[in-house]
Formats: C-alpha cells, structure tokens, sequence
C-alpha cells in the first residue's frame, strides 16, 4: 500500500510540474526625487498562496531576491511587502504570512549613473490546499533610463553657502576692500579695450577660485575621509580648534595681526610683475598673501568647520564659496566700472565689521569646547553656561555697535548708521531670545549648538523636575543600564544593544537603534526639532525600544570586553569605539545619526534606514512603516 500511495504522489508531481507555474511575475520601477523604486508583481492563481519573506525557521521557503552585484547604484538590501495575510498552519505547527491573488515587492535603490540594470534571482514556493511546490528559482532584470544621479555636492549645499558667507564678510575687512578700486583700475587702465580688461579680470577671479580651493583639497588629501570624520568627535581636535577659534576673535579684535612670512609675499609680487598670465595668476596668490591677516581666521574657520563635518571634499566646497564671493566683485567692477563710484570710502566701519566677525568667531569657539567637554563627560560647560555665555557676546556684540565700548583699533563713534543700528538690533534680541533657554525654554533658532537638555545642571531647565530616562520593565521594576544613560528629551532608553534587545523581547516591541555621538550637531537639531514633536515623541515612548549608542563615548569596557577587531584590526578598548564598529561592519555606515529599526533575530532593518531628515512627517511614516513591518 505504501508503495503505491507512493508512486500516485510521484504521479501527482509530474502532472504538476509539467502545468505552467501558479505565480507570474512582472517587474517595474517608479523614479522619484532622488531614487528608483523596482517593484516586483506576482499575480497569484486562485486557489494558490505564496509566502512572505518573513517566515521562521522550520517553516516553508519564504520569497526572497538576491541582487547581482554591482557599481551603478546601492541599496540596503530590504524589499518591503504589501499586506500579507497571516493564519496558523497545522502542517507547520505556525503561523504563516501569505499572500493570495497578488502581491507586490518593492527596493529602494541609489544611483550612481543614469542609465542601467537591475538583475537577480527570485526563489519562492507555492502551495494550495493538497500541496507544495518545491521552492522555484526565477532570474529578473529590469532595464533603468534617465536614473536621478545624486551629485558629489549632495548634502554639502550649507557648507558651500557658509563659505559664500565668509567670502563676503572678507571682502569688507580692511586688507581686501580698499584693493578692490586698486585693482579694477589696474586692469582697465592696463588693457587697451573693456573686453580685455574684464578678460584679465575675470582671469584674476579664476585664479582666486583656483588658489583657494586648492587649499581645502589639500586639507582633504592631506587628513583623508576617515580622519575628517573622527575630528568631529575627537575631544583633542575639538579643544585645539577652540583654542585656534580663540586666537582668531583675538587677531579681529586687535590684540594682534596673523601674517605670513614677508618673504613669501616678495616672491610673489616679484612673480606678479613679470605679466601674461602667469603674472595674473601671481596676482591673485599675491593678494592671498598679503590680505591674510584678515582672511586667515576667516578661511580657518570655514576649513575646520567643513573638515569636522566627516566629508572628504567639504572643504573644497567650503573654499570654492569663500572664493566665489571674492571674484566676482572683481569681475563685476571691472565689466561696470562706474559702479565704483557708488562704494562706501575706507573707514573705520572696516574694523568694526572685523571686529564684530571676531565676536562670533569666540561664539563659535565655545562649539567646540562644548564638544570636548561632552565627549569627556567633564560636565565644566553645560546647557545653563553654555546659554549664558552666548547670551553674553550677544548683548556685548550690540553694546559695541551701539558705541557703548570702543577696542583697540577702533576710531572714535559720532554717529549710529542705520546698518550699524539694524545689526545691533539683531544681536539684542538674539539675546532675549536665548535668555528664556537658561531655564529650560526652547531655543530651536540654535538647536543643535548647546548641550543636549539631559547635560545640564538642572534636568531641562533651572526650575524643572528632574528625568525619568530610565526603563521600566513590564513588572514595574527598572532595568538598569551597564554603561550609562543617555536619553533625550525624557524618553525611556538603553545605551547598550545588548541588554535592550533583551527587553524588547519581553514586551514585544520592535527595537530601534540611535547611532549618536556627543558631538554630532545633526543629532542635536534631530532630538530639538523632530524628536520633541508630540506624534514623534509618541511613538519612540510607547511602539519602539530605543537604543542609543554613542560612537564617541569615551568611557572604557571592562578589561574582559577589551578586544582587536578581525575586522578592522583596531583596539576596541572603550564604548564608542564598540558602537562605532558595530554600525560600520553591521549596517556599512560611519556618520551620523542613523536611525535604523529592527526585529529580534537578526540586524536586518525592517525598513530602509534613515539619517538626518527635518522633514516630521516624512519622520512618523518612517517610523510607522517599521512597526508595522515587525507586526
């Protein structure tokens, strides 16, 4: 008898398999802003279901995709589903997502060129109510035209604009505004039409753009990608560029002058002298170098604050802004030169645009200071003095505009001109406005900058109850956390991935990790501005575990933990280099933040990872879409 149940199912099997397959399946894609979405359709015979991707072990095959390799764009490897539905299967003891009729899988992919291909291989199985099928192997392409190519300035729009800024706030310093006239009628006076006068104008512009930028990729070369990154977390990098940020407030405000060697200068007007173009180009090197002492804590900044920032050729950008702004009014004045005539005279409004440059460069020294102290967990400078202090140069800075006060180099105040009285106004109220912030007000104009609100003598202000950041287990006891706990804007958190994927186990909910850093800017203006809005805060209290990891904390693992990564072959001797090792080899990424949700059973996201995004309700669908996937 069993011999021939036997042969019948064998039987059975080839009848089957000789009938064409249950599921068709189609491939499409959809171009968005900044991506391609390719989605795969199964059409479903009636009668027939076929598995989600979800399916543990023990059960049948689940659908899965596996992408060919290749440099034309990167994905994160996720493929999210349309709704299953989900019923118990006796033959497998389990319950099963399935789906019937259809069902439609969807990547999200990056390019890196317009046009190409997306191939692979799908495996799937089948079944009806009698049987299986075995598990089908299908190859898929799908053939991309006129793909959104992101372009190498993606996401460096602020730094180039920062530069821009200091490129204008340089020509107003004393050692490049009056050269402006100077050398406008040099080439008008020098070329025998106005055509090669703004040609040589243009040329000394362009040799300006090449100078500087030189500089910043030089700075690139020299540090590389991975050392750029580590600066904005690297409390010893951060003390010496406030100590350098120090040292430049105190060169604008007059105690001294920054100047290159004199000889350097010589050879370069000797160079400038002999014409053509070369003699251009030594031209403008030659205005590089003599106007250094105003431009050089002004480029300094920008190079430190694009260098920080992790990207390899932000400071290329950051230059190429800053000498942007410096050429064009060259260009401009040479083709236009009656628009000379319509310049303010040298005076002593020069130094006071210098000097009030050199008060925000102090502002901006107390950043980095702040960073150092964070990373070393030093608590010297937290939220109230950090407010306090800025507070300070701001109503410093409208006192010394207002004439309350005169440095130095400053000439005698008769009068207030209204641009002078527009800024000081604009400086006054900057400071009422971030007075309120000592005691726990929100300050969202600079998010961001100062100390997160849990770095504070006073939990979120001088008059506030003190956080509960802590978790609470579902029988009411508190878990504690082995290294620290850090957690923003009085959410319950866990600072270590392995103990809250413990309690995410015991209450069931899906997990999500916080690559974070003392340091990181981003994250601040995240917690401020996203994370504190109400459908945001929500759901990262009550949907997710949340588990922030700071790549930066400085705080060493027991000796036992202590290890050399196979991987990288570095010293893992403290906490953040644990985190910032476990997002590197787990999810290919080194900045931050990242925000990335997870089941329980391995570090597979749920859904496409996000990063920083101001944008609230892009925030909660994001947020929705992982709960959901982990349901």
């Amino acid at each position: 008898m069993k011999r021939i149940l036997t042969g019948f199912f064998t039987l059975l099997a080839v009848v089957l398999f000789a009938q064409p397959q249950p599921v068709k399946w189609t491939t499409t894609y959809k171009i968005t802003d900044d991506a391609v979405q390719v989605t795969i359709h199964a059409d479903i015979e009636e009668g027939w279901h076929l598995y989600s991707q979800n399916i543990e072990d023990g059960g049948p095959i689940p659908t899965s995709f596996h992408l060919d390799s290749t440099s034309s764009y990167t994905t994160s490897g996720i493929w999210m589903e349309s709704e299953s539905h989900v019923e118990f299967d006796s033959n497998f003891d389990m319950d099963l997502a399935y789906f019937s009729n259809s069902a439609d899988f969807t990547a999200n992919l990056e390019p890196s060129v317009a046009d190409f291909v997306v191939s692979g291989e799908l495996e799937f199985m089948v079944c009806n109510d009698v049987m299986c099928l075995p598990p089908t192997f299908i190859d898929f392409n799908v053939e991309v035209m006129d793909a959104p190519v992101p372009s190498i300035f993606k996401g460096l729009g602020t730094t180039f604009w920062l530069g821009m800024l200091g490129g204008f706030a340089a020509l107003l310093m004393p050692c490049i505004f009056p050269m402006i006239p100077l050398t406008v009628s040099f080439f008008t006076k020098q070329s025998k039409t106005k055509a090669e006068g703004i040609f040589k104008a243009s040329l000394y512009g362009l040799g300006i753009i090449v100078i500087y930028v030189g500089l910043g990729l030089a700075v690139s070369l020299i540090f590389g990608a991975d050392s750029l990154n580590k600066m904005a977390t690297n409390p010893w990098f951060n003390l010496a560029f406030f100590v350098l940020f120090v040292v430049f407030a105190a060169s604008f405000f007059g105690a001294f002058e920054i100047t290159l060697p004199s000889s350097w200068v010589n050879k370069a007007d000797d160079a400038s002298s002999n014409g053509g173009l070369l003699g251009i180009f030594f031209m403008a090197f030659t205005l590089s170098l003599v106007s250094f002492s105003c431009t050089g804590p002004i480029i300094g900044s920008l190079l430190v604050e694009a260098a920080s920032k992790g990207s390899l050729i932000g400071p290329a950008v950051g230059m190429f802004g800053f000498a942007l702004a410096l050429a064009i009014p060259f260009t401009l004045f040479a083709a236009f030169p009656g628009w000379l005539n319509s310049l303010p005279s040298s005076g002593g409004w020069l130094n006071t645009v210098k000097v009030t440059l050199g008060f925000l460069e102090l502002a901006f020294a107390l950043k980095f200071l702040s960073t150092a102290d964070l990373v070393w967990q030093s608590h010297l400078l937290e939220r109230e003095m950090f407010i306090a202090i800025w507070v300070a140069i701001a109503f410093m800075t409208a006192l010394y505009l207002l004439g309350a006060f005169r440095l130095p180099l400053d000439s005698p105040v008769q009068t207030i001109g209204v641009g002078r009285l527009s800024v000081a106004i604009v400086f006054m109220v900057m400071g009422f406005y971030m007075l309120p912030g000592i005691f726990g007000a929100p300050v969202k104009l600079i998010a961001g900058f100062p100390p997160p609100e849990h770095y504070a003598e006073s939990k979120n202000g001088a008059y506030a109850q003190p956080l509960m950041s802590s978790v609470s287990a579902v029988d009411g006891t508190v878990s504690e956390v082995s290294y620290g706990n850090h957690c923003p804007n009085d959410l319950p958190c866990f600072n270590n991935y392995e103990e809250g994927l413990a309690y995410a186990k015991e209450v069931g909910k899906p997990i999500m990790l916080d690559f974070t850093g003392w340091g990181c800017v981003n994250c601040r203006k995240m917690e401020e501005n996203v994370w504190k809005d109400d459908g945001v805060h929500q759901r990262l209290r009550d949907n997710v575990v949340l588990i922030s990891l700071y790549v930066d904390e400085r705080t060493d693992l027991p000796k036992g933990e202590q290890y050399v990564s196979e991987i990288t072959g570095r010293k893992i001797k403290n906490i953040g280099n644990k985190w910032s090792e476990f997002q590197e080899v787990n999810f290919k990424e080194v900045s931050q933040p990242l925000y990335v949700i997870l089941g329980h059973d391995d570090l597979t996201p749920l859904v496409e990872k996000n990063a920083y995004n101001l944008d609230v309700e892009d925030y909660i669908d994001w947020l929705d879409r992982g709960v959901a996937a982990f349901k």
